[in-house]
C-alpha cells in the first residue's frame, strides 16, 4: 500500500469464474486503493484488462493498456516495430 509505482500483467488464474477470481480481485482491489493514495500502476495485458474491466475497477488504475507484452518490453527499452515506424 506504500508503493509509488505499481507494474501488473497478468491475473491470479481463472478470474472469469467466480470460484476462482478471489487472487485477481484482491490484487485489484489493492492496487485501486494504492491509486488513490497516489501511486502509479501500470495493468497491462489482454486478460488483466477484462479482469479490471469486469471488476469494475479499470478507472481507478493509473494506465491500462491491452498491450501486455509489449508494454514489458517498452519499459525494458527495447525499441517496438510499431513505434519506430511511426517515428521513420
Amino acid at each position: 500500500m506504500n508503493s509509488k509505482t505499481i507494474l501488473w500483467n497478468g491475473p491470479a488464474g481463472v478470474f472469469e469464474l467466480e470460484t476462482f477470481a478471489k487472487g485477481t480481485k484482491a490484487i485489484a482491489q489493492s492496487v485501486a486503493e494504492s491509486c488513490k493514495k497516489g501511486c502509479f500502476a501500470a495493468v497491462g495485458g489482454g486478460d488483466s484488462v477484462a479482469a479490471v474491466k469486469q471488476m469494475k475497477l479499470a478507472d481507478q488504475m493509473s494506465y491500462v493498456s491491452t498491450g501486455g507484452g509489449a508494454m514489458l518490453e517498452y519499459l525494458e527499452g527495447k525499441v517496438l516495430p510499431g513505434i519506430k515506424a511511426i517515428q521513420d
